[in-house]
């Protein structure tokens, strides 16, 4: 698998990120679907051996729990200098509110509980997992500065926010000679673009490197859009409060990605990832795996490039939503 560089910096990462919600203690945290450390661990060594170098993680995943499932498998599996972790901040942890956030005092303590619990030196994408209205942006960013300063990350990356707040951020960074973000970590899928409007053109004009969540719409991509029969269907809340917004448009995407992928002899899965892929900003798409199956769609992913006729039929029934963060 190649790698890219994320952005116009000099972070490098694969093509696809092993997205690592899906692993973690199922009695901590919000994730009762995820897989316990045993399960886990053939996911991280298969992606390994098909050059998949780059995991994304983040503190509040199953209360902790996911960030030392994937350090410890990381530390027995692989040398530290050969693959990029990936984790973020802003959540609150253990049911304490005020561990959550990004004050300074919050982004200073959670770094280090992270190193913890990955159990490494540093951190190479360490990002903020949503936008906090509480903390003046001066403050996050100065917090983050001095955390890439003090060697505990090489890089800091955004998530799910307006493009006028990213454009905030940078600009405070950049005024005060503090580090910017490199990455934007967005919903971006068939069903879900609104993030090409004004994300997406900032992000390429200011080389900003672009890995979005769901790029398979939380699985709704992969079958028949009415299919809810998946176990994490009917417990993942997050899935539940999504994709309600246009329906008909969405049944017709779907059944347009199951129609290229009749014609091609390959999964739906691969369709939907194909399509992320070929888009200009993407760097690479993040990629969850419960299944062999899910992460053998995805490897083969990248070796599919889909013709100009394929994008058309894809995106023709996208009718405009509002964005989901």
């Amino acid at each position: 698998m190649r790698r890219t560089a994320m952005g116009d910096s000099d972070l490098e990462v694969s093509e696809i990120i092993l997205g690592c919600m899906s692993y973690g203690d199922p009695g901590r945290g919000t994730h009762p679907w995820s897989l316990t450390e045993d399960d886990s661990r053939p996911f991280i060594r298969r992606a390994l051996e098909a050059g998949i170098t780059t995991f994304d993680t983040a503190n509040m995943y199953s209360d902790g729990s996911s960030e030392e499932i994937l350090g410890r498998a990381l530390a027995d599996l692989a040398r530290r200098e050969d693959v990029e972790i990936a984790t973020k901040v802003y959540f609150p942890m253990g049911g304490d509110p005020a561990s959550g956030g990004l004050s300074a005092a919050a982004i200073a303590r959670q770094i280090d509980e992270s190193l913890r619990r990955l159990g490494t030196d540093y951190i190479d994408l360490y990002q903020i997992h949503r936008w906090d209205p509480e903390v003046p942006i001066e403050e996050t960013m100065e917090a983050l500065d001095l955390v890439v300063r003090s060697g505990k990350a090489r890089f800091i990356g955004a998530s799910s926010m307006w493009a006028w707040q990213l454009a905030q951020a940078q600009h405070a960074a950049d005024l005060n000679g503090w580090t910017p973000f490199v990455s934007m970590q967005d919903q971006y899928n068939l069903v879900q673009r609104e993030d090409e409007r004004e994300m997406h053109p900032f992000c390429l004009d200011e080389g900003i490197g672009v890995i979005p969540w769901s790029p398979l719409a939380r699985g709704r991509l992969t079958r028949e859009w009415d299919d809810l029969s998946t176990e994490r269907s009917g417990s993942d809340q997050v899935t539940q409060r999504f994709y309600r917004q246009a329906e008909e448009s969405d049944r017709a995407i779907a059944a347009a990605v199951g129609s290229v992928a009749a014609a091609r002899g390959v999964s739906r899965a691969q369709v939907a990832l194909a399509w992320v892929r070929q888009q200009e900003v993407v760097t690479a798409p993040i990629v969850g795996a419960t299944k062999p199956l899910h992460l053998d769609d995805a490897i083969a992913s990248v070796d599919l490039v889909l013709d100009a006729d394929e994008l058309a039929a894809l995106e023709s029934p996208y009718v405009p939503r509002l964005p989901e963060f």
